[in-house]
């Protein structure tokens, strides 16, 4: 992947730019319901309306790739009822906002090792994705049993299934490889909740992007929050390690 210039963002002076592609975290939804006295299902519900919110506004700002992290490979140890809330969520999500994407012309994609759920949702999200597939505007790229280790490991087992030789192989034979392939570089990743670390997500993607940690909890993140994400990336001076 070859580095771009960011985009001016419309309507902002001083040379604010746009990020090409923004990736979140989205943490905080346990602490959401845990604060008003809810169920963790209550957060969960409450995060999937911001991920409606979050989507919506990044497509109207026009930027090309939104990548969420919805389930990570660590998450299956979490209680059993709870992991199955989320994949319930996941199918209503899918059955809820698909005809809003695609009229949108947002082009879902799948990152991660998700053939290890269900079969039905699987069928849900292969169809989901050839259905979408063809659309222009923006990539939502949903991060589901995805862990960045395992994706590197399983990147480099490719380049040995195939043969490469070794001084054949360079950073973009294993950009080529990861489940990222084909979207543009991360610009800005985005964690809530007031974590402060990356928790096995985009590692290798994350090398040059601009790290932004925000309070909020997911469930009170959307259009706002994101514009004021955008707005602190367009501050920043990248000079990717030159002067």
């Amino acid at each position: 992947m070859t580095r771009a210039a960011v985009h001016p963002v419309a309507g902002q002076g001083g040379g604010a730019t746009l990020p090409r592609h923004v990736a979140i975290i989205m943490d905080g939804n346990g602490r959401w319901a845990k604060a008003r006295f809810l169920p963790r299902l209550a957060g969960h519900k409450r995060g999937a309306e911001a991920v409606r919110a979050t989507v919506k506004a990044a497509a109207e700002m026009g930027i090309e790739a939104l990548t969420l992290y919805a389930f990570s490979s660590e998450n299956w140890r979490r209680p059993a009822d709870e992991i199955s809330d989320l994949m319930g969520l996941l199918r209503h999500y899918l059955g809820q906002e698909l005809d809003a994407l695609h009229g949108n012309g947002i082009r879902l994609r799948i990152i991660g090792e998700y053939h290890r759920f269900g079969p039905d949702l699987v069928k849900m999200l292969d169809e989901a994705m050839a259905r979408t597939a063809p659309n222009t505007g923006m990539t939502l790229a949903i991060a589901l049993n995805y862990g960045a280790q395992d994706e590197i490991v399983r990147a480099v087992r490719s380049i040995v299934a195939d043969g490469v030789a070794p001084e054949a192989i360079d950073m973009e034979a294993i950009e080529q490889r990861l489940d990222t392939n084909g979207l543009p570089p991360l610009d800005l990743l985005i964690r809530t909740s007031g974590e402060r670390r990356l928790s096995n997500f985009l590692l290798w993607q994350a090398a040059y992007a601009e790290l932004l940690f925000v309070d909020t909890l997911w469930p009170d993140f959307g259009a706002e929050a994101l514009a004021e994400a955008v707005a602190d990336f367009g501050r920043r001076e990248r000079r990717y390690g030159g002067l």
